[in-house]
């Protein structure tokens, strides 16, 4: 029988010393509700998730990117002033910037005891210069290829990953296009590829032979 967020959570807590866990919750029709975990005790926590008893979480099947743009949030605060000459408390409505960040989600099953899937959250600082995580690769190696993909497409850097560079786009591409500001520029840089190679002997072979029927 699977275990609850809330047991997860509470074994994680005794487990690892330290460990800072945040039960985020899905209001979504699907009701996926995850657990969102510090950076400074991320390996250790996916070391347990994965050897845990009751939890042998084994099988990373999905790593994906989720970028939280900066907002403004609106806030009502109580103050003082004076108003006709006497003091008086009263309501006003400032706004505060809320930096953004990104995370990267992790899905976790375990193919032994046939569970899951247990959600793990790993949140960047913001959006610019912190936006650095661990790489959890050296737990579960299926999330190679994924967490390439995360940094090619929404710039999340994983410290530790064996060889994080781009995957879908070139490496002289700039940017991150999954990103929720990202601007689609009016042409794109040309790229060679191996396709081209292919036309040219298209090419050469219609000009040689004539127009194929």
């Amino acid at each position: 029988m699977q275990l609850s967020l809330d047991q997860i959570k509470a074994q994680i807590e005794a487990a690892v010393p330290g460990a800072q866990m945040t039960l985020v919750q899905n209001g979504s029709p699907s009701g996926q509700h995850s657990l969102l975990v510090d950076k400074e005790h991320a390996l250790a926590v996916a070391h347990y998730l994965r050897d845990g008893p009751g939890l042998r979480l084994d099988y990373a099947s999905n790593v994906a990117g989720v970028d939280w743009p900066d907002t403004v949030v609106k806030e009502i605060v109580r103050t003082k002033g004076v108003v006709d000459g006497m003091e008086r408390e009263f309501e006003e409505s400032v706004e505060r910037k809320r930096l953004g960040y990104l995370e990267a989600v992790y899905h976790l099953y375990s193919m032994e005891l046939k569970h899951g899937p247990v959600i793990l959250r790993l949140r960047t600082a913001d959006r610019a210069g912190q936006a650095r995580v661990p790489s959890l690769t050296p737990v579960w190696r299926g999330a190679e290829f994924q967490e390439r993909e995360a940094f090619d497409l929404f710039g999340i850097v994983f410290e530790g990953h064996p060889d994080l560079r781009r995957i879908l786009m070139w490496d002289e591409f700039k940017d991150f296009p999954m990103r929720k500001d990202y601007v689609e520029p009016d042409d794109y840089e040309y790229e060679p590829t191996a396709h081209d190679e292919v036309l040219e002997k298209a090419k050469r072979h219609v000009s040689t032979e004539g127009t194929p029927q």
